[in-house]
């Protein structure tokens, strides 16, 4: 008999560039043991062109992706949810809803390559940036042996991923300045 899939939420603000991203990625990383979905506390209506070209590069599908309302996923009926994970640190510090499930919470917190300003270039780097550090986060979940971990201990790993990538950044910055 096969579990149904962990039914996971990611968060930020807007939900037009790092939950979509990280929404379509789980979904095709995740081998249907994962079901992902993506919301934000302030919806931006669209999800940002850029998100969607670096999907598309990735050969990851976009089909049904658009900006929606953390609300739908706290009101009466919603799919019970096994983990949230934030990945903006305005959502990570806003009030959220009461999620069905009581799911694992953790932040992984990620640069907004929608708020980046300068040339094409710039922009489209930081959102390949984005997509590769929401990628090793995830892969790093999809390796976890979910089923056999406590819940304390899977918070802990949980919460691990998410500064695995702020560590390996910190690590680049020390490298250029040095």
């Amino acid at each position: 008999m096969t579990a149904p899939p962990y039914q996971v939420l990611f968060l930020c603000t807007g939900n037009s560039a790092r939950s979509i991203l990280a929404e379509a990625i789980l979904n095709q990383e995740g081998g249907g043991r994962f079901k992902a979905h993506s919301a934000g506390s302030h919806p931006k209506g669209q999800v940002h062109p850029l998100a969607l070209e670096r999907l598309r590069m990735a050969k990851l599908p976009t089909a049904g992706l658009h900006s929606k309302s953390w609300d739908e996923f706290a009101a009466p009926g919603a799919a019970e949810l096994d983990f949230v994970f934030t990945v903006c640190d305005r959502a990570a510090r806003e009030a959220c809803p009461s999620w069905p499930g009581q799911p694992l919470a953790a932040h992984w917190g990620i640069p907004d390559p929608a708020a980046v300003e300068g040339t094409d270039a710039v922009m489209e780097d930081a959102f390949r940036l984005a997509f590769q550090q929401l990628q090793t986060r995830i892969n790093l979940l999809v390796s976890l042996r979910l089923e056999s971990l406590q819940r304390f201990c899977l918070q802990q790993q949980l919460q691990d991923i998410g500064r695995t990538a702020d560590q390996a950044r910190a690590v680049q910055h020390r490298l250029a300045d040095g």
